[in-house]
């Protein structure tokens, strides 16, 4: 990179993006109050009731998303449970939809990084699968590091190259947009382990792994 990462205005990017995710299910909610207060037929009533539920399961499942990929969640423990991401990465596919999952996890539990580094990578996963298709992810605890590989495969992989210069290191932090601050603090997080991420987008597939090396 060639300068220094300003922490403010990769907070303030950060702080961005979380603000554009949660637009849209906060906004349906919102919306789903306004219609059920004026709808009276009871069957429009039932539909509107199943839409603010929809809508509180995303807006809850992203937070808890941002909360574990970017907060300091877990406590105060180096080892975060695989159920909490697992849980939250399922929720955030069912919403996308048309999403099929694919798990190889054999560890009950992920270092902090590493489970910071899957919820990310898992979220870009999603992200290029603008037609659906399958999203395989897989983590192994190693006694001397912790590797992470994610596979989207669809009809079509939407993936800004931005993206890929930025899980690199390789994006000017003067840069930084809502989109691309995400995959810049991994970056962060993998240098300042001595490990790193790579990506490779072909037609069809998207792979994307980082190796983080656990620091005595």
């Amino acid at each position: 990179m060639t300068d220094e990462t300003d922490p403010i205005v990769l907070a303030s990017q950060l702080c961005s993006r979380l603000c554009h995710d949660m637009l849209s299910p906060v906004g349906a909610l919102s919306n789903g109050l306004e219609l059920l207060a004026d709808e009276k037929d009871p069957q429009m009533r039932q539909r509107c009731f199943e839409l603010l539920e929809q809508s509180a399961r995303t807006s809850a499942a992203k937070l808890k998303y941002f909360r574990l990929a970017y907060g300091a969640a877990g406590g105060f423990g180096e080892q975060v449970s695989i159920d909490e991401p697992k849980a939250v990465i399922e929720t955030l596919a069912a919403d996308a939809k048309r999403i099929e999952l694919g798990w190889q996890i054999a560890a009950p539990t992920l270092t902090k990084t590493g489970a910071k580094v899957m919820l990310n990578l898992a979220h870009i996963g999603l992200d290029a699968l603008v037609r659906g298709g399958t999203l395989d992810i897989g983590a192994e605890e190693r006694d001397d590091a912790t590797e992470i590989v994610v596979r989207a495969a669809g009809t079509k992989i939407a993936f800004d190259p931005q993206i890929g210069e930025a899980l690199a290191g390789r994006l000017d932090p003067a840069e930084l947009t809502g989109r691309t601050a995400p995959a810049h603090l991994l970056s962060l997080i993998a240098d300042r382990s001595g490990g790193a991420i790579q990506t490779h987008a072909e037609e069809g597939t998207l792979l994307l792994g980082a190796t983080l090396p656990h620091v005595a």
